[in-house]
């Protein structure tokens, strides 16, 4: 199907009939007549998938990741690989448009996607090609992150990180993926920043909310257990049902979710629906950004309570309410209620709080008559004589055989033998 053509100074040439009929040529200038019919053979290959229509195989598709941008563009030019497969994307533009086809994530989810982008651009150069891509810029990738980010947070950066690169392996345009084999890029359960936030604060927080909505955000969070911002900003009217005292939380991170109006809860909504508009679609009408910032706002809120902000403002709200749900009812349902799954409730929400040590001290009060004494004591003679009950349940001895006990296990033999 191809030929190898020879000239006097050394340089070779590839050429062939393509799917047009017509002959083309590929320089491949001074090379040994060994590469050259490698060459060949990978050209036979390109176009025998560009006749039949066909996607090439992967040891031809890993050949030409690996072949410069001036090859690349000469069979690109002749009909033998197509756009993507030519081209040479730097990590940059692969995460851009990798980012971009994702039209079926959630808006804060790629919004976590491009803060990953931004430290792996930065780190490892806007022109760095995806092909030379090696296992150590991973390693120098979780090592500067680790110089400003917390662990858990380069943990998820990481594993976005790996994302990208496995994606671009799917696609076919990288040869093998460099990160496959980076650890430590799953979120670990971190007990110091877990804060339980006690009804007291809670009520000291409602007061010093500023109007409606900051106290029934606020309950929403702490004591129905919302992802915030996202979900309480995303509660329309359409979803309470005040006649069986539920609403529906619209589906965000997990499916849609139904959860009690928790009687936390309903002072606050009640008074949203009596001030909210007429036609009025969402309960909470402030700040509808998802992305809005509402951290910085709330801890001054808390600092007007007279209390200190503490970490994981909205988490820990959660958290705590996870905690004290899974107190009164079964796993299942608290974490049908709070939209997460047991094993992450037992690994990044459920607190051991300084109540249950102190519930854990307390003596046990004994049971009425649990302690009731069998034995009882016979005034006339002065000596303790079993109950009635107990003396007729009275074990009693066990008499012994009379006579040599015979093993039955042997049969019996004559003495006279």
């Amino acid at each position: 199907m191809a030929s190898i053509t020879k000239q006097a100074n050394g340089k070779k040439t590839v050429q062939f009939v393509g799917a047009d009929g017509k002959r083309r040529s590929i320089r491949l200038g001074k090379m040994s007549v060994r590469d050259a019919e490698k060459f060949k053979g990978r050209v036979e290959d390109l176009l025998a998938a560009t006749i039949a229509g066909c996607s090439i195989d992967r040891d031809t598709a890993e050949w030409v990741a690996r072949l410069e941008q001036v090859m690349l563009d000469r069979l690109a030019k002749l009909g033998l690989i197509q756009g993507q497969q030519r081209r040479s994307l730097t990590i940059a533009e692969w995460i851009d448009e990798y980012i971009t086809s994702r039209t079926d994530l959630a808006s804060r989810t790629i919004n976590n996607l491009r803060q990953a982008q931004g430290f792996i651009i930065r780190i490892l150069g806007e022109h760095k090609l995806l092909r030379d891509v090696t296992p150590g810029d991973g390693d120098e990738l979780r090592r500067s992150m680790l110089n400003c980010l917390g662990e858990n947070t380069v943990r998820r950066h990481m594993g976005r990180a790996k994302q990208f690169m496995r994606a671009a392996h799917r696609r076919r345009l990288i040869e093998s993926d460099p990160f496959d084999d980076i650890k430590g890029c799953s979120v670990q359960a971190d007990e110091s920043r877990l804060f339980f936030v006690t009804r007291e604060m809670a009520d000291k927080v409602i007061d010093a909310c500023p109007d409606v909505e900051w106290r029934l955000l606020f309950a929403l969070v702490r004591f129905g257990g919302l992802r915030c911002p996202s979900e309480p900003l995303d509660l329309t009217w359409d979803c309470i049902d005040w006649d069986l005292n539920r609403f529906r939380v619209n589906k965000h991170k997990t499916s849609t979710r139904t959860v009690p109006i928790f009687p936390e809860i309903r002072p606050h909504l009640e008074a949203a629906f009596e001030q909210a508009e007429e036609g009025a679609r969402f309960v909470i009408t402030r700040d509808r950004n998802t992305n809005a910032n509402l951290r910085t706002q709330f801890n001054r809120i808390v600092e007007k309570a007279g209390l200190t902000p503490w970490k994981k403002p909205f988490q820990n709200c959660r958290s705590t309410r996870e905690t004290e749900l899974a107190e009164r009812f079964p796993i299942q349902v608290v974490t049908g209620w709070i939209g997460n799954s047991p094993r992450v409730a037992l690994k990044h929400y459920l607190q051991t709080t300084d109540a249950h040590f102190e519930e854990a001290c307390k003596p046990v009060e004994p049971s009425a008559g649990a302690l009731q004494n069998p034995v009882q004591y016979d005034a006339a003679s002065g000596r303790d004589e079993p109950s009635n009950d107990q003396a007729k349940t009275r074990i009693q001895p066990e008499t012994k055989p009379c006579g040599p006990v015979l093993d039955r296990r042997y049969p019996r033999q004559d003495s006279n033998l």
